[in-house]
């Protein structure tokens, strides 16, 4: 699809282009007294976002007009990309240093999941078997609820408010007919109504919605990063995760760009490999640090489960559903055996256990599991399911 694309800044050129969109985006941002929240990824389309964001931020203040307080989010599942999820917390700690050297109203917010509703409460104190696509229990537990509930209380406390996205159509057709399809509902220009009902007061703004990858990464490398964190450095990682370790321009539908490369969660099996994890691991020595995470999500995360499950479901419950090929009932197994359970919790604190040995700078207090995670598996353990003493 982004072969497809023309740059969006053939029109204008690069330095107008950008200029342009500061002064429409401080024109939108002063329109009223509504809340702006932006989201942060650390991943290079939300960091081009959040770098536009603190331009204008900049323009406004240097035009001695009042500036209204922006948050920034970023949602750590607990089990990204370790690697990321170390860049991610560094950028946020810098990012809140220089916003208050500059006194910018910046306002970085880490948010996590309830310890109640993590990855490894869920699956190895409740059992839920690895994510898949009947039964993707993680994303909105992980991920959805702990940004909502904040962007809810933040609407709560106003009329409305302005989420600020790192999203682009040139990412796949599916995006592009979203957002092309939620900009024509919209009543506001340059803001878009939100697909999700419940914020129906939230707008969203996509300010790089029209760049492709290219795009993204010439504003990244040519315009220095305002909170002092290094642009290149996330092309290197970026660079990293892909498997031939280059990011190429891209030139044809054969050619993959180095925007293609995802960051997610190392445990996901949603998809059959960590690509991006295991290019870095081939790619840098410095970060084969990792590979007892990978070992561990490959031997014994996946959705070829069944004799690793209970034929009950967690209520007692016998569950069937017909094949849709041969008519027959079949059973739908149910959660973890405890036996698996605690196979998995072993071998996942082994896993950290390799990890902070192996003398990398930054590792030897490596967390993959926290303490509040074991007390509660625990407790639902001994409390819930009455599968150990106390």
């Amino acid at each position: 699809m982004e072969s497809k694309r023309k740059s969006f800044f053939n029109e204008i050129g690069f330095k107008p282009t950008i200029e342009k969109l500061v002064d429409l985006t401080a024109k939108l941002y002063l329109e009223d007294d509504n809340p702006w929240v932006v989201g942060y990824s650390g991943g290079k389309d939300s960091s081009a976002c959040l770098q536009l964001m603190w331009r204008v931020l900049e323009k406004i203040k240097s035009e001695n007009k009042p500036i209204k307080p922006l948050n920034v989010i970023t949602t750590d599942t607990l089990v990204e990309n370790p690697v990321v999820a170390m860049w991610v917390t560094a950028s946020l700690e810098k990012m809140k240093q220089e916003a208050e050297k500059q006194n910018l109203p910046f306002f970085p917010n880490r948010l996590t999941p309830e310890t109640n509703n993590s990855f490894w409460v869920n699956l190895i104190g409740r059992g839920y078997p690895a994510p898949r696509p009947k039964f993707r229990w993680c994303t909105e537990r992980l991920k959805i609820n702990p940004a909502n509930t904040f962007v809810l209380d933040i609407v709560s406390k106003h009329t409305e408010a302005i989420m600020v996205l790192g999203t682009r159509k040139a990412e796949s057709n599916a995006r592009k007919k979203v957002m092309d399809k939620y900009e024509k509902g919209s009543t506001r220009e340059f803001l878009s109504k939100n697909a999700n009902p419940q914020f129906e007061r939230v707008w969203i703004y996509s300010p790089i919605g029209d760049w492709i990858n290219d795009d993204v990464w010439e504003y990244l490398v040519t315009i220095d990063n305002p909170w002092g964190y290094d642009n290149h450095q996330l092309l290197d990682m970026y660079r990293g995760a892909t498997e031939d370790n280059e990011c190429p321009l891209v030139v044809d539908t054969s050619t993959q760009s180095c925007g293609d490369s995802r960051f997610g969660c190392f445990v996901c099996t949603l998809v059959d490999q960590d690509k991006s994890m295991s290019a870095m691991i081939k790619n840098d020595d410095e970060k084969k640090w990792m590979t007892p995470l990978a070992n561990f999500r490959n031997q014994f995360l996946n959705t070829n489960d069944r004799h690793n499950r209970e034929f009950k479901r967690r209520n007692g419950a016998i569950t069937l559903m017909s094949d849709s090929h041969t008519g027959e009932d079949k059973l739908v197994p149910g959660p973890y055996k405890q036996s698996y359970r605690k196979v998995l919790l072993t071998e996942l604190l082994k896993a950290q256990e390799h990890v902070r040995a192996s003398g990398v700078k930054g590792t030897n207090d490596f967390v993959i599991i926290h303490d509040e995670e074991l007390q509660a598996i625990r407790e639902i353990w001994v409390k819930e399911r009455y599968e150990t003493e106390d």
